[in-house]
């Protein structure tokens, strides 16, 4: 509810009479919610949205339109926007019936436009995003999107905001390289495991970090170095001769975290994997 207030002016002969000042009261019977469908997001992550239109009062909005900014923000004098609207998304309901889909207009910012919200009832846009490089990372980053209802008879805009959060923890890969590629018998390997970690939070000893293997051919291993330091076997790792099967053991494996920057010029987000290197050498 907002109190408006308005008052006339009579003019006559070069002379100005004011009327009194009358007030009222606006009921705004239209209001709107945004949330997020994702919990956080990454990197290339697809994160989905509902804006939620409610009329309380006795007759339709029609014509409404939807503006969503895709969570732009200020950069070194610039706007930067760090989701990029999926095609064909957008879905329309109406008291949860599905409705034909709007006009949409990617953007950004993003408009879905030609809502109706019936006397009483409401009406839902979900639609989805991916996030791009623009994204701020690490455990500090957040995408806060503005949603803006306009149009259809709205005496003010109505604008509903989401925010979340950049994924935090741990996130590894690992890939396995072999050396030479082609070995005669009694010749000499080397597997190569490369473990990266692109998340927030490093991986310690107390998260039991195992690597496993079983190498076929079976080989005699006779070094296994974890970044450059040499390691033992009941020690840091178990081998079992007659079947192949390679294992670290538990409290091992530790991977830092990864770094995140902007780029000063573009305001690309970079991220830094943290990295560790196990090696296998053995004899055919």
């Amino acid at each position: 509810m907002a109190t408006f207030f308005n008052q006339a002016t009579l003019t006559y002969n070069g002379n100005t009479v004011n009327s009194n000042i009358v007030s009222g009261e606006l009921v705004e019977v239209v209001s709107a919610t945004k949330t997020a469908l994702s919990a956080d997001y990454g990197i290339g992550d697809t994160v989905s949205y509902a804006v939620n239109i409610t009329n309380t009062g006795t007759q339709a909005f029609n014509n409404l339109t939807v503006t969503d900014n895709l969570g732009a923000y200020t950069f070194d004098e610039t706007t930067l926007v760090p989701l990029t609207y999926v095609e064909g998304s957008v879905r329309y309901f109406v008291d949860g019936a599905l409705q034909p889909t709007p006009t949409v207009t990617a953007g950004p910012p993003l408009t879905v436009s030609g809502i109706t919200v019936p006397a009483g009832a409401n009406a839902t846009v979900i639609y989805s995003a991916r996030v791009n490089e623009f994204a701020p990372l690490g455990t500090d980053g957040t995408i806060t999107n503005t949603a803006t209802v306009t149009g259809g008879g709205i005496s003010a805009d109505i604008t509903a905001q989401a925010t979340i959060p950049a994924a935090t923890g741990a996130a590894l890969t690992i890939t396995k390289a072999l050396n030479p590629t082609t070995v005669v018998d009694n010749g000499q390997l080397t597997y190569t495991f490369v473990i990266q970690n692109t998340g927030t939070d490093a991986v310690m000893a107390t998260d039991d970090a195992i690597v496993t293997d079983t190498f076929d051919p079976i080989i005699d291993i006779t070094s296994v170095t974890f970044d450059g330091t040499a390691w033992t076997e009941g020690t840091n790792y178990t081998y079992d001769e007659s079947t192949g099967v390679f294992s670290t053991l538990p409290g091992q494996i530790v991977v830092p975290a990864a770094s995140y920057t902007q780029d000063p010029t573009t305001g690309r987000w970079v991220v830094t994997p943290g990295s560790v290197t196990l090696t296998v050498t053995g004899t055919v």
